[in-house]
């Protein structure tokens, strides 16, 4: 899974489609994440404890990640990412379209 905690990411399809967002959290072995407002449920909440407060709380679920596409930071546009490897070995994602590093 190329896309990685932190990243800014747009939805391509369903309910939430064309909207934007930051990676909460990855879970790479069932290729889900949770993005920072998109694909929101409404949870019933009791109270446990006396004088603990119920009702009804939203939180994000999880949204697989090929519905997904990261939004580069300089061009803003949606974009794949290619890899390249620098002199010391490492490896640097970088934007397709632009060539920014990401």
């Amino acid at each position: 899974m190329n896309i990685k905690k932190d990243d800014i990411v747009v939805v391509l399809s369903g309910k939430d489609r064309g909207k934007e967002g930051k990676v909460l959290s990855v879970d790479p072995k069932n290729g889900k994440l949770i993005v920072e407002g998109i694909n929101v449920a409404s949870k019933h909440l009791k109270p446990r404890k006396q004088g603990e407060e119920g009702g009804i709380i939203k939180k994000e679920t999880p949204i697989y990640a090929c519905k997904v596409m990261r939004v580069c930071p300089k061009c803003k546009k949606p974009t794949r990412a290619a890899y390249q490897i620098l002199d010391n070995g490492t490896k640097n994602r970088v934007c397709k379209k632009c060539g920014a590093t990401i």
